[in-house]
């Protein structure tokens, strides 16, 4: 089963090399990066990878327009490479490539690796984010009815199928909240969705792009999507 593991990438340099070391370590997976012209110089680098190891690709897009529509664009590409399972994670090593085995193998539609089911963690995380991210996911659940604990999970395998049945090339979020609506669209369309627990850590290298008006656009697409239960 040709698996591909997409992995979008803006000012991600100093984390491409190790992260594609990392994830090809999981046999017959292949990595491609979607970079957004970073102006680190991301892109040159996995073009570099790329010219040493053919299981590494790079869609090279030409600006920066959110993380929702890099992982359209590299699911549009990974489907039109073959791929029967997609796997979406971050290139800041939060997501540990240890786990992929673990999601590659989960008999789902859609795998989810989650912070909040028996088993995972947040290491290192202060008390107000965690706080903040639990309440989160409880306003989420108690708007939308979607019974996911991490419902903004980030670190999923999705069967290609499921991609096409729930026709992910129309989803609105541009940004963050692509995750939320994403797995909704799943649930909604009574796919089969399993939560794996996962620890999730903060970034090794580079710096992170979470803000408040991400967890404030989370919300507000919440609200959004309660309207389609």
């Amino acid at each position: 089963m040709k698996t591909i593991v997409v992995i979008p990438t803006y000012d991600e340099r100093e984390n491409a090399e190790a992260m594609a070391k990392a994830v090809l370590a999981t046999d017959g997976v292949e990595i491609l990066f979607v970079d957004d012209n970073s102006p680190d110089g991301t892109g040159e680098e996995i073009d570099r990878l790329a010219a040493a190891e053919p299981r590494i690709h790079c869609l090279h897009r030409k600006e920066k327009e959110g993380l929702g529509r890099a992982y359209v664009a590299g699911f549009g590409e990974a489907l039109a490479m073959g791929a029967e399972k997609i796997v979406q994670m971050d290139c800041d090593f939060s997501h540990d490539p240890k786990d992929l085995p673990r999601l590659i193998a989960c008999d789902a539609d859609l795998a989810i690796g989650s912070r909040y089911v028996k088993g995972g963690s947040t290491p290192g995380w202060p008390l107000r984010r965690r706080l903040i991210s639990r309440a989160g996911g409880t306003f989420i659940r108690m708007v939308t009815g979607m019974p996911l604990r991490d419902p903004t999970g980030g670190f999923k395998c999705w069967r290609s199928t499921a991609l096409e049945a729930i026709d992910f090339r129309t989803v609105e979020s541009a940004g963050y909240s692509f995750q939320l609506e994403m797995n909704h669209r799943a649930w909604r369309r009574g796919l089969a969705i399993r939560e794996i627990p996962i620890a999730f850590s903060d970034r090794v290298a580079g710096h992170s792009k979470i803000t408040p008006a991400i967890a404030l656009e989370s919300m507000k697409i919440a609200l959004k999507l309660r309207k389609a239960k």
